[in-house]
């Protein structure tokens, strides 16, 4: 939560009213330098990508430079990109990214712009598996799991929350610096901005060696940590100290997700925005020179893409990149650029195998003697174990859930959503089910593969070309590529106007402060 701090400052009452004329001379020579309405607004804008970063890019680009541009948004795949569901059943099911944190401020404020609503919230029950049983299942009863908890780890839990919190205290000034409409040029620049040296010094460092530093306990890192890394990102406490700690998040209360899916977010901003979607493969980003009618030239990109109908090619003032550039992800030639702008930047993407199966859960498989009918857990997460195939095991409910769904038993037939790093075998499946009449496979690339010390790709490729998606390497969420756009849209409208103040600026925590 933000804490909005004020304070007032005296002025010296004698002061020489030459000064006061002066003061303002200077501030009119300000406001004319950077006044917006003295040039006119880009006539065209490119978005490669209709994810969740670039729906988000059309709608803040239209936010910041008015009705009249002209924004064209290339996606050769599903609107929405790793948001995606899977019909099944006769119901619809997230198969890509399924849950908002409550303290996603941009997330919420695009389902309110757009009149969509959360969904239904049905409880869960979580059990974790070491490879041979479950060492641990949530009850019913609150006080039950909390005497759990505090018998099994000690006050480890309430200090894990204790310290994702304070991380999150720091990361939510970001929403104060972009509501000043303050950008930066750099992800290291942002976060550095929220937390000095703290954030970048958690990218360097794994996170099993962060919580170890401040007295976490093995046990518990290898049977709670462990297993959310897992779930979340299908990687181990060795990855990054923050994405580790985002990842922690996802254990608070209150986890959200849009009803009837959260791709609708992204359709929604990209009709909104009054952006064109141009169905699409984009092939090359090349630097053109053009001569002006006022004499000179001016430098623009050409888009070239390819579609059902043929290739093709425009020229646009501004090109935001909303898709990986790393390799298995991006086919996309830069031509004509001093200095050359890569192809694929360093790192690779983890895959991530989400498997949907309409089943009968084979409850002994998880070491479990009861029979299905009691066996209440919906959610089954997995320490590491080197003979165990998959992340995770978790009853799945419909994207649209009405007020008289309940989540069917084990006993009976249900959607599961198995996560595995590898597609599984008929073998490994009928070892986790008793019978099955379908099953669905999607391969994702979901998310980076995180492995400290990772320098972060530019945000900015060219003067005008922009890069989005290298916040990932930070940590990959929904919100952080809405943070993301806004920033990149901020920072293209201070380029484009020259307000060069709004950009880079140190200490803004204590300067929005003194504003107040």
């Amino acid at each position: 939560m933000m804490i909005l701090w004020k304070f007032t400052t005296g002025a010296r009452r004698h002061a020489a009213p030459w000064l006061l004329v002066l003061s303002l001379y200077l501030a009119n020579r300000r406001g004319l330098a950077s006044a917006p309405e003295l040039r006119q607004p880009p006539g065209r804008i490119a978005i490669v990508g209709a994810g969740i970063g670039g729906a988000a890019t059309a709608a803040f680009l239209r936010k910041e430079f008015g009705p009249q541009v002209q924004i064209d948004v290339f996606e050769g795949g599903k609107v929405g990109g790793r948001l995606d569901t899977a019909h099944f059943g006769g119901k619809d099911f997230e198969t890509g990214g399924s849950v908002i944190h409550p303290l996603n401020l941009h997330m919420k404020q695009f389902i309110d712009d757009l009149g969509l609503a959360q969904r239904r919230t049905v409880p869960s029950r979580i059990g974790i598996f070491n490879g041979k049983e479950l060492v641990f299942q949530e009850s019913d009863w609150f006080i039950i799991n909390f005497i759990k908890i505090l018998w099994r780890y000690g006050l480890n839990f309430l200090r894990m929350q204790m310290w994702v919190e304070a991380i999150l205290d720091k990361f939510m000034r970001i929403y104060q610096y972009q509501q000043y409409g303050y950008s930066f040029s750099s992800v290291e620049r942002l976060f550095h901005s929220m937390a000095r040296d703290e954030f970048l010094n958690m990218f360097n460092e794994t996170l099993d060696q962060a919580m170890q530093k401040v007295g976490f306990s093995q046990q518990f890192m290898n049977e709670i940590v462990t297993p959310i890394m897992r779930v979340n990102y299908g990687q181990s406490i060795k990855m990054n100290a923050f994405v580790g700690a985002v990842s922690l998040a996802g254990t608070d209360s209150g986890l959200w997700a849009v009803e009837g899916g959260n791709k609708l977010v992204c359709s929604g901003l990209l009709y909104h925005s009054k952006a064109a979607l141009i169905p699409a493969n984009v092939t090359a980003i090349a630097l053109k020179t053009r001569p002006v009618r006022a004499g000179g030239t001016v430098s623009l990109y050409e888009v070239s893409y390819s579609s059902e109908a043929g290739a093709s090619h425009n020229l646009y003032d501004l090109v935001f990149i909303a898709a990986p550039l790393h390799q298995g992800k991006s086919n996309i030639n830069f031509l004509n650029f001093n200095p050359p702008v890569p192809m694929w930047f360093p790192g690779r993407y983890h895959l991530t195998v989400s498997t949907l199966v309409h089943g009968l859960l084979n409850v002994s498989y998880f070491g479990v003697s009861e029979p299905a009918s009691a066996f209440t857990v919906s959610e089954i997460v997995s320490m590491e174990h080197e003979e165990l195939v998959v992340t995770s095991v978790s009853s799945l409910d419909p994207v649209t859930v009405s007020s008289e769904y309940k989540r069917p038993p084990a006993s009976e037939a249900n959607v599961w959503k198995v996560f595995s790093p590898a597609p599984l075998t008929q073998d490994q499946l009928q070892k986790i089910f008793l019978s099955w009449d379908s099953i669905s496979e999607t391969r994702w690339l979901a998310y980076p593969y995180y492995s400290p010390p990772h320098r972060f790709p530019p945000i900015v490729l060219h003067d005008r070309l922009y890069y989005l998606n290298g916040i990932e390497w930070a940590a990959s969420a929904m919100e952080m590529s809405a943070i993301a756009a806004r920033n990149l849209a901020l920072l293209a409208h201070h380029h484009w106007y020259g307000l060069t103040d709004k950009i880079d600026q140190e200490d803004l925590n204590s300067r929005i402060r003194g504003e107040l």
